[in-house]
């Protein structure tokens, strides 16, 4: 009788993960870490929790400084042209120039020449923006 139920008797009760299986996907990621972060369970299990979050964080702070980057990018090649950041891309944003900050940026450090014609058409246009508010405000 025994043997018979000793396969029913042995299945798990839950659908998880058993306990070496959970213990060995937390020391993985809490591999490398300093000190009982990495081989005492309690503690990985904290370590790795503090990590998850710290990851999680960071993938958005990582897109937040990409943009300040082309943004910054942007800024550095405009001025080498003679046009400040904010002329520059509202006169391209008015003129529907549909280039975003990436690819403005990638196209200032690869593509210099490609971007001076850029900065020359935002000037042109700034400066014809310009003189037509005179002409309006002078009426």
């Amino acid at each position: 009788i025994f043997a018979q139920c000793l396969p029913l008797c042995t299945m798990r009760t839950v659908a998880r993960a058993g306990r070496r299986a959970k213990r060995a996907r937390i020391f993985a990621l809490t591999k490398g870490f300093y000190g009982r972060q990495k081989n005492v369970f309690s503690v990985a299990v904290r370590a790795a929790e503090r990590a998850m979050q710290f990851q999680y964080v960071s993938r958005r702070l990582r897109k937040r400084d990409m943009r300040s980057l082309w943004i910054q990018r942007i800024g550095f090649a405009a001025k080498e042209h003679g046009i400040n950041y904010s002329n520059f891309m509202h006169t391209l944003a008015v003129s529907d120039v549909a280039l975003n900050r990436k690819v403005l940026s990638e196209i200032a450090v690869y593509e210099p020449k490609s971007f001076q014609s850029l900065a020359q058409f935002a000037k042109t246009r700034h400066a014809e923006s310009k003189s037509g508010l005179k002409l309006l405000l002078k009426k």
